[in-house]
Formats: C-alpha cells, sequence, structure tokens
C-alpha cells in the first residue's frame, strides 16, 4: 500500500487525485493533506481519508480543527506545507498553485520521496535545481499534467530511443481562432469558460493567453532532457490525443484519452500499475470521428513566444517571466488590468530581467519575490 501526501488537497487536482484514492483505498493511504481557505471541504476530506497530518493556511482553522480531530496532527501556513511534504510518505503529489510549490518539492525530494507533480512553476522557475536534486537522491519525477503524462507513457519501452521532437498538444484555450483587435476585448469572465478542462482560474487563464503552453514547454524541456528547440505545440481542439513524441524514423507514438484529469492522476500514483475506470470507457473511434491539428497562433497569442524566449535565455529568466505572469494575471482576474496586458507586462519584465547565473534555490526565491515587486509598480503606472 502506498502512503500518499497531497499538497493541495481542496483544489482542482486535489479533489480528482481524492476520487482516484477513494475507489483504490486497498492500494492507497493518506500521510498528510494541506488546503488553503476551503476549510468546509477539507473537514470532509478529513472525515473520509483520516490522515496523519493536516496543514491550513491559517493558524485559527489548524486550532479549530485539531479540536475536532484529535487524532491529526495539524499545522499551518508555509511551514507546515514544508512540514507536510517532508513527512514519511512514498509519494508526495504536489498540486499547489504558482511558485509556491517550489520549496515543497524540493524539501520532499530531499527527504527521499518519489513527486507527483502537478505544478508546472517547480520546473519552471527552479527546473535545474529540482531536476539535479532528484538525480541526486535517486527519486522518481512522475508528472500530473495531461501532456507530460500523455509523453511519460508514450516513451514507455522507448526511453532509450532516438527522439526527433516532442509533441504538445492543446486545445487552443477559449479564444482560438480570435484576431488581436477581438483580444482587446477579453474579460475574465469570458477567460475563465475553457473549452473542454475543468481547472483552476489561474491555469485556465495561462490556457487563454497560451502561456501555459510555454510553461509546459519549460516543464517537458526539464522532465524529458529535450531542447526547447525539440517541442512542438499544436493546437488540437478536440482534445483527444493528450500529447506524443516523434522518434527519429519519423514514427510518432501518441497517447489518447477523455479529457478526464483523473487518468493521468492514477498513472503517477499507481505507476507502473493502471487502475480500472469502468465509468470512462468511451467509444473514441464512434464519437469522436473527426480530429484536426492546426499550428497556435502566435501573432494574437504572444505569451508562448515569450516562454520560449525566457528558456533560451536560461538562468533565473524563466523565474522572472513566471513571477511577472502569476501577479498580472491575478491582477487581471482583479479587472486592474486588460487580458493583453498580462503579456506586455512579462515582456517589460524580460527586457529589464538582470538575471542570475547558474541559480540557487535561494536564488530563485529571491528573483521570484524581487520580480514580484517590480510587475506591481508596472501594474500601477
Amino acid at each position: 500500500m502506498k502512503r500518499i501526501t497531497i499538497l493541495g488537497s481542496t483544489g482542482s487536482i486535489g479533489t480528482q487525485s481524492l476520487d482516484v484514492i477513494s475507489r483504490n483505498k486497498e492500494k492507497f493511504e493518506i500521510a498528510a493533506l494541506t488546503c488553503g481557505k476551503n476549510i468546509n471541504l477539507f473537514r470532509k476530506q478529513l472525515e473520509e481519508f483520516l490522515p496523519d497530518f493536516g496543514v491550513c493556511s491559517e493558524k485559527n482553522d489548524a486550532e479549530r480543527l485539531s479540536a475536532e480531530f484529535p487524532n491529526i496532527k495539524f499545522l499551518w501556513g508555509e511551514r507546515g506545507i514544508e512540514e507536510a511534504a517532508m513527512l514519511d510518505s512514498d509519494i508526495v503529489l504536489n498540486s499547489l498553485m504558482g511558485m509556491r510549490g517550489l520549496v515543497p518539492t524540493y524539501k520532499a525530494i530531499m527527504s527521499g520521496h518519489d513527486i507527483a507533480l502537478a505544478n508546472k512553476e517547480t520546473l519552471v522557475a527552479g527546473g535545474s535545481v529540482i531536476m539535479e536534486a532528484v538525480r541526486k537522491k535517486g527519486v522518481s519525477m512522475l508528472p500530473v499534467d495531461s501532456e507530460h503524462s500523455a509523453i511519460f507513457q508514450c516513451l514507455e519501452g522507448n526511453k532509450d530511443k532516438r527522439i526527433r521532437r516532442l509533441l504538445l498538444t492543446c486545445s487552443g484555450g477559449a479564444f482560438r481562432g480570435y484576431s488581436r483587435a477581438e483580444t482587446e476585448h477579453i474579460t475574465p469572465e469570458m477567460a475563465l469558460k475553457h473549452p473542454n478542462w475543468s481547472m483552476g482560474e489561474k491555469i485556465t487563464i495561462d490556457s487563454a493567453t497560451l502561456m501555459n503552453k510555454g510553461l509546459e514547454m519549460i516543464e517537458a524541456k526539464w522532465l524529458f532532457g529535450v531542447d526547447i528547440d525539440d517541442i512542438e505545440v499544436l493546437v488540437h481542439p478536440q482534445s483527444i490525443i493528450h500529447s506524443g513524441v516523434e522518434f527519429m524514423d519519423s514514427s510518432v507514438i501518441a497517447q489518447l484519452g477523455v479529457a478526464d484529469m483523473r487518468i493521468p492522476v492514477s498513472v503517477a500514483l499507481a505507476y507502473p500499475e493502471r487502475l480500472i475506470f469502468p465509468d470512462l470507457s468511451p467509444d473514441f473511434f464512434g464519437k469522436h470521428s473527426k480530429m484536426t491539428f492546426e499550428k497556435p497562433d502566435v501573432d494574437v497569442f504572444r505569451c508562448l513566444l515569450l516562454a520560449i524566449c525566457a528558456s533560451k535565455l536560461g538562468d533565473t529568466y524563466p523565474a522572472a517571466m513566471n513571477g511577472a505572469n502569476e501577479v498580472l494575471v491575478q491582477a487581471f482576474l482583479n479587472k486592474e488590468i486588460g487580458f493583453l496586458d498580462i503579456e506586455g507586462g512579462v515582456e517589460k519584465i524580460l527586457n529589464t530581467h538582470n538575471a542570475v547565473k547558474n541559480p540557487t534555490l535561494e536564488d530563485i526565491i529571491e528573483v521570484d519575490k524581487i520580480t514580484r515587486l517590480e510587475t506591481e509598480k508596472i501594474i500601477k503606472c
């Protein structure tokens, strides 16, 4: 039986992960759960799974739950999350949102735990540091993002074969086909309507700007040890093929599946086994008779190019880009800036960034902190 720690159990990935675990309680037990502000949902999760350890954002929530669940140890805040990441477990599923997932991932790796990674910012900002830690400790880094899980599955049995390129698919987001002029009038409400996937607010906005695909390209670079130029993005509106690999002989292996995050979650948690989902058995070739592909429109959605640029510049440029994007997306959700101001702000940060060569974990954290302050100034101007 595998002991699982879930960082961010009340979010979209966290809840779907617990659904997978609840269907397979003979295979998994929960070591720790952490939550943000959704205490009512967290309480229900604690009642069902009875972890050894629970973490809340606020001290008063932790103290109140401690009185309700005397057999569970509670902590709070970022330090509590780090403690949970280091707790004895077989695998830590990191579904935290944004840069705050970096340090817990590092702590979990250095504690000798395998990682199921649903926090792409960990590798975007700190790829060199994190993957060096993975090599040093000899742990596994198992992707949870549907695209990276697809590539991971395609490479099973083919890890030593020569790869020509990785093929990352995307739906095109809520505004596929829009002109540049049309994007000027996009509101948060419009951007939060993703055509195929149910996701959190931040990742849904990133999908709309195509920044999410840029972040995924950087993540794939680190996960699979390829150059950013050997990763191609394909817009695939039907979201049936989740990604693929083209080998040097021009053969392409792709992974197909329904748009349900429980599948990549189960692949990561149960690896090398596969779990049974009797309610997820669609007639692909009856219901999905057409699959189309097209190039992303980078003239309209420039965030994808900015992410590629940051990756090629290297050092702390990706960390600066990521930090700026997080602040700008939140400002857009708060209706403080427009849709196109997200890419504009990221570009300004990249143009003025003073990169740190061969950064340490502390360097990356400091760059993120400074970048957020600089981005706030851009928003206020």
